[in-house]
């Protein structure tokens, strides 16, 4: 397309960017190659020059499908160079990680992180040689105190994993800055429409596209933007590990892109009612939800973010695992489920204490017995039949 997407709202750039180049279609063809041909040897022999999407080398360098879905995540980022593409989200997470950490250095990872990110940190990384520490998000005097000379880079997410606290990127990154440390961050929660990481002082951003551009829960991917320094060795890295994307997978990544916008403002209208409601039943001590006004978070969200999604968290009143379990078992429209992000929603029982290290939980501030958590992905179906679902399961909870 000839407009600057930097100039266009993230509804339009959605809607025009990745676009096939090829005037006779919208989308661009999905290219099934592993083979690219060249028109002699001399054409040959410039192939490995050159290292950019857009050039056909070979099919793990990709192809037009993959290259434009690439554009079209790079226009969204504010301030990215470039995008780079992964099989799925924990992917993303370990290349991102491996092009920036090296033997010996120290790791920083938020303590409210994915589990697969402290598992990768605790696991892999270790046996790599590089030391992860976990920090708590909300104590910047003690995250400022863990920098030493060999720490290298700093995990982040936000809002927090399973238990939603939103912490101040813009404070955190600008620590990390000072110490010479490169700030990363899963930022699939509220994607780059939501939450323009790199603006906010994040190198590189990281998403599950599993999740929000997918949409239909059909799809592996992940994705790594940054600007221009860490895109070149992001994109150095995946390739010396042989990352790559199926074509066809690519497809429907872009597909779901196009309406990302619309289904992620469904969804966090619906799950601002849900969250609402949910706050005023005697069966819930809290709920864990930044974009709802009063709840934890909610004014850093205010200040940082520009959206939302469907993903939040509540904790139930003086209940055991048994009636979260009958809870959660009686519902109708909700499946039981890991991931979060398509049109259908989720719930599913989360134990938060066991994947933490620096941060306390329960809370220090509640009351005994508030530890029992569920967490809902909310989807596209109408709030008000949600509500009824949770109103015969809140009930069904109680009766063994």
């Amino acid at each position: 397309m000839g407009s600057n997407t930097s100039e266009l709202t993230a509804a339009t750039t959605l809607a025009v960017s990745g676009r096939s180049r090829d005037p006779h279609v919208v989308n661009p063809p999905v290219y099934r190659a592993s083979t690219h041909l060249y028109a002699d040897c001399a054409a040959l022999r410039e192939g490995p020059r050159t290292n950019e999407d857009g050039r056909f080398f070979y099919g793990r360098r990709g192809s037009p499908t993959q290259w434009a879905l690439s554009d079209a995540l790079t226009a969204l980022e504010p301030g990215a160079h470039g995008t780079v593409l992964y099989p799925s989200g924990v992917a993303a997470i370990a290349g991102s990680l491996m092009a920036v950490c090296r033997p010996g250095d120290v790791l920083l990872v938020t303590d409210n992180a994915y589990d697969p990110s402290r598992s990768m940190a605790k696991g892999l990384f270790k046996r790599l040689g590089v030391e992860a520490r976990f920090f708590d998000p909300l104590d910047l005097a003690a995250y400022d105190g863990l920098f030493c000379e060999r720490t290298r880079a700093v995990w982040l997410e936000n809002p927090g994993s399973l238990s939603m606290e939103v912490c101040d990127i813009p404070a955190l990154t600008r620590i990390a800055r000072e110490k010479g440390a490169v700030s990363l961050i899963d930022n699939t929660w509220a994607t780059a429409l939501g939450f323009p990481a790199l603006e906010r002082g994040c190198d590189i951003s990281v998403q599950a596209l599993t999740k929000h551009v997918g949409g239909h829960s059909d799809l592996m991917m992940g994705s790594a933007s940054a600007g221009e320094r860490w895109y070149r060795k992001l994109r150095q890295t995946a390739q010396e590990l042989g990352q790559v994307v199926s074509p066809d997978d690519a497809a429907l990544a872009l597909r779901g892109l196009r309406t990302m916008q619309l289904r992620l403002e469904k969804s966090t209208a619906s799950a601002l009612a849900i969250a609402e409601w949910l706050s005023n039943r005697s069966e819930v001590a809290h709920v864990l939800c930044p974009i709802l006004p009063g709840a934890p978070g909610h004014d850093l969200w205010r200040r940082d973010f520009t959206g939302g999604c469907g993903l939040f968290s509540f904790v139930l009143k003086d209940r055991d695992d048994a009636a979260r379990c009958r809870l959660i078992d009686a519902l109708d429209l909700f499946g039981i489920g890991y991931s979060w992000g398509g049109f259908e929603s989720l719930a599913l029982p989360i134990d938060i204490a066991p994947i933490r290290d620096r941060m306390a939980w329960p809370r220090p501030e509640w009351q005994a017995g508030e530890d029992c958590a569920i967490r809902l992905s909310i989807g596209l179906e109408d709030p008000h039949d949600l509500i009824a679902d949770l109103t015969q399961a809140l009930a069904a909870m109680d009766h063994a």
